[in-house]
């Protein structure tokens, strides 16, 4: 093990200095964070550190746990000759476990992620060196295997947990210089949720709402639903008390007070923003579910797609100040369909999905809405278990799906019509079998499940640029009210889905996570022979690369969170409390 570490800090430090060489001619371009490479090496070498067990904290259980977590997918997904994965399928799992466990999309691995954007800065490409940084020291493991086994893949997804864990430091150093706290003296529970309170408003705002950290009511008037973010922080100081009460006599010796007047230091502070990081998602996901409620509410015919007249019929008519975005950034994102003959329409899940609808965005990863459609695709490798499957072993699968119970659905059991069934024949490979994690199958899931699982566009045709990378991201109110004036809803709505050819954007273009070495029988990709980091999700998170401090639509184009009262705060965001 500690030959691995030593291969692995000498490759890491070599491949430091490239990045960091390579950013040196993106420093008069527009950086949105404040990462700089001395930070970004001190953070992944710790993380690597730890991970790999040169010095640090992972144990053993740790790693058992996560091999358990990613074993249903790990088991799916194409192998070469020896058994390993290829680095894009690494790259997948890695993709999918943060983005199932935590909803959190980790900066580097976006499957739809530009990589030569002129308007990033020397942060984002050192950020995006993070995958390359971790698959050569495990590659300088296996370089006689070529490939991956589970270890490395849980290997892979602890170091970027420990990486995202240990850039939240500098943030919460940041909070007790700015709240004049001092990191060497214990806290009451008090001075620890005044802390924290400063540091999540922080985390979701940046700098810009540094005047107003222990002014409550100020920040009420900035947050929507301050109060409710408040209740989230203090729930997870209490759920700290709760494991100190139930920790063995050993572990509590090392807190500091005791039961009845305890004390909190620097390190339970960090533990803290930990469990912040990955269960805001959970905290956040009303909002999700209540944008989609409101699309689905308009919807017809259960195809997943809203007219875009009626679209913005619900910021025109409704005063509803979410759906706003312009059609030019709908259309980048990959959350507009124009193929049909009615009109343009919105993909409900793809917009939910998007870039615009992420809440937070860090130097590492961003927080976004959770995918609905990730529990059917597990369900689906848990019933296959293996990377193809036959159209019928598919059909009886999703036809008794255990899911049907959580979706937004009247019936018990999916209705798979005679279309859908051709369209799964028709993926098959010359030896009848589908691979489960090519695009063909995310675009039949689709089809099947159409406001839970995205449209899968085909590699580099959708972006991922958050709204403030895009320009332009709003639309005007004369091109809403030009839109909201378009009749052709009334049509759409007197019309029988058969009618609609609401599956005109079908392609038959297919794309692969592997080498085509890797899946056996399957036929060649009609369009691409090379390998697209797409995946099965595809567009499911077309996610932005800088970042911005609180990353939510605004209500109209001079305001970019609903506030009143401040005139100082210039926040580069958009709000989506409930």
């Amino acid at each position: 093990m500690q030959v691995l570490c030593q291969i692995a800090m000498i490759i890491l430090a070599s491949q430091v200095r490239v990045a960091a060489a390579s950013a040196e001619g993106f420093r008069g371009l527009r950086a949105k964070t404040n990462i700089d490479s001395a930070t970004f090496t001190s953070e992944i070498r710790a993380a690597m550190g730890e991970a790999m067990g040169c010095g640090g904290e992972i144990s053993e259980p740790h790693l058992h746990a996560i091999e358990k977590e990613l074993l249903p997918m790990f088991r799916t997904l194409p192998k070469n000759s020896g058994g390993r994965l290829e680095r894009n399928s690494l790259r997948y799992l890695s993709y999918r476990y943060f983005h199932q466990k935590f909803s959190l999309v980790v900066r580097g691995f976006e499957p739809t992620r530009p990589v030569n954007d002129s308007s990033w800065g020397a942060a984002e490409i050192l950020s995006e060196k993070v995958p390359g940084f971790v698959e050569s020291a495990l590659e300088s493991v296996h370089a006689q295997e070529r490939g991956f086994d589970l270890r490395d893949a849980a290997q892979m997804v602890t170091i970027l947990e420990q990486l995202i864990f240990d850039s939240e430091s500098s943030l919460l150093e940041k909070t007790y210089n700015a709240t004049r706290q001092s990191r060497q003296q214990p806290m009451s529970e008090q001075q620890l949720r005044r802390l924290l309170e400063s540091y999540i408003a922080l985390w979701l705002a940046g700098d810009d709402v540094l005047p107003l950290l222990n002014r409550p009511r100020q920040l009420a008037k900035i947050f929507p639903h301050w109060g409710q973010v408040v209740s989230f922080v203090h729930g997870q100081i209490s759920a700290l008390n709760f494991e100190r009460q139930h920790a063995p006599l050993a572990r509590r010796s090392n807190t500091a007070g005791n039961a009845l007047l305890p004390q909190y230091s620097f390190d339970d502070a960090h533990a803290i923003v930990g469990g912040i990081t990955k269960s805001f998602a959970t905290f956040w996901e009303s909002e999700c579910r209540e944008m989609k409620r409101k699309l689905v509410s308009v919807e017809s015919h259960g195809t997943g797609r809203v007219p875009l007249s009626v679209f913005y019929g619900k910021s025109v008519n409704d005063a509803e100040w979410r759906f706003g975005e312009s059609e030019s950034y709908l259309r980048g994102l990959g959350a507009l369909d124009e193929t049909a003959w009615l009109g343009k329409q919105v993909i409900i899940p793809n917009y939910i999905q998007g870039a615009s609808n992420c809440i937070v965005a860090k130097d590492h990863y961003m927080v976004c809405c959770a995918s609905e459609c990730e529990p059917i695709l597990a369900e689906i490798e848990l019933a296959v278990g293996s990377p193809m499957a036959t159209p019928s072993h598919i059909l009886s699968v999703v036809r008794n799906m255990s899911q049907m119970a959580d979706l937004d659905s009247s019936d018990d059991c999916v209705t798979i019509d005679a279309a859908l069934r051709a369209q799964l024949e028709s993926a098959a490979g010359s030896n009848g079998e589908v691979p489960i994690h090519g695009r063909l199958f995310a675009q039949w899931l689709h089809y099947v499940f159409p406001q839970e699982c995205p449209f899968p566009h085909k590699s580099g045709t959708a972006v991922s640029l958050s709204p403030f990378e895009f320009g332009d991201y709003l639309a005007s109110a004369d091109d809403m009210k030009l839109h909201a004036a378009n009749s052709s809803a009334d049509i759409v709505a007197s019309m029988n889905k058969s009618e609609l050819q609401w599956m005109s954007l079908w392609s038959e273009d297919e794309e692969l996570i592997a080498s085509i070495t890797s899946y056996e029988g399957v036929r060649p990709p009609r369009r691409k022979t090379l390998v697209a980091a797409w995946g099965l999700l595809g567009f499911s998170l077309a996610v932005m690369v800088g970042v911005v401090s609180f990353n939510r639509k605004a209500s109209h184009r001079d305001s970019l969170l609903p506030y009143s009262g401040y005139s100082g705060y210039h926040g580069n965001s958009k709000a989506h409390f409930v």
